[in-house]
């Protein structure tokens, strides 16, 4: 099979091309991975050789559209998680997904696997939520053959946001500040139980429909956050700090940092209260769930955890 993977170098494109390298997939079969950030697809070409990589911006129709033709399968991973700009929500969320719809009409693409998120189903408004909806809507209206996904927050190797950059200051820092009172609840995914569900659904083929794709434990955050210090085991102290005081420490850190991990938008959408739905997406891909707990133990012991530290974050 030919088969292309955007947005492969973020969190999960590179644990599925980890997961392709190690199990010989990649050996028998061509992938094409495609990002817009050029470090980290370099990153991918240097510890998955076999694998053909690219930068290239997708929400601006070029070149790179000649890569799809004889494709079989295109794997949808780019997103806009984290932005002070609204136009890149919809550049990377709307703009990037059409322009894949067109070149995968024009070409005849088999089957189109489309990353949405469980934030679709939110009752947040911000762009992010927005965006994300009216991606998955134009996939799932496009004719292509299909498969959409929403899974919840993601966390693994090569995670350089949300936990992952929460862990990263934990490593370096004796306190960490936590917005608020931190008892909000998280649905944790494990990224490999989420690449083991694409390559089932490469083998079963399109079906058109959308499937929730949801952690399986109900976490508080900062419960969350005890398990990785004991995890790491470190001593470290959290602080609660009140929501508006935490969103003047992200900016400054983006200020002094030139980087900027989270959004206030991201933390209005974690405290607004939601709670997916579980449905029994294990028995459907026969993919059994990874407690957060066992996932960490796994992650941290991985011969991939500390790559995480050669990649870079850009808008």
């Amino acid at each position: 099979m030919k088969i292309i993977i955007t947005g492969a170098a973020g969190l999960v494109g590179m644990n599925l091309l980890a997961m392709m390298h190690e199990s010989g997939f990649s050996k028998n079969n061509e992938i094409i991975a495609i990002d817009k950030n050029s470090h980290n697809i370099k990153l991918a070409k240097k510890l998955f050789p076999e694998i053909k990589t690219f930068a290239y911006d997708l929400s601006v129709l070029g070149k790179w559209y000649k890569h799809f033709k004889s494709t079989d399968i295109v794997i949808q991973l780019q997103a806009q998680i984290a932005s002070p700009y609204a136009d890149m929500y919809v550049k990377n969320n709307i703009d990037s997904v059409n322009n894949i719809i067109h070149v995968c009409k024009k070409y005849g693409v088999k089957h189109l696997i489309h990353a949405s998120s469980s934030q679709a189903l939110s009752i947040a408004k911000d762009h992010y939520t927005y965006t994300k909806r009216a991606g998955e809507n134009a996939v799932h209206n496009s004719g292509i053959p299909h498969t959409i996904f929403r899974p919840t927050l993601m966390y693994g190797c090569f995670d350089i946001k949300h936990l992952g950059f929460i862990t990263s200051i934990m490593e370096k820092s004796p306190i960490l500040p936590i917005p608020g009172h931190g008892k909000y609840i998280r649905q944790p995914l494990y990224v490999n139980d989420f690449c083991k569900i694409i390559l089932k659904t490469i083998q079963k083929g399109p079906d058109n429909k959308i499937y929730d794709i949801i952690g399986k434990e109900k976490i508080y955050f900062i419960d969350i956050l005890k398990i990785i210090r004991k995890k790491k085991k470190i001593l470290r102290i959290f602080i609660k700090v009140p929501i508006p005081i935490f969103i003047k420490l992200l900016n400054l850190y983006a200020f002094i940092f030139r980087k900027r991990p989270f959004v206030p938008d991201q933390l209005r959408a974690m405290t607004v209260g939601d709670i997916f739905k579980n449905n029994n997406w294990e028995r459907k891909f026969n993919v059994k769930y990874t407690k957060l707990s066992d996932a960490l133990d796994e992650i941290y012991n991985s011969k991939y955890y500390s790559y995480r530290k050669e990649m870079i974050q850009t808008e």
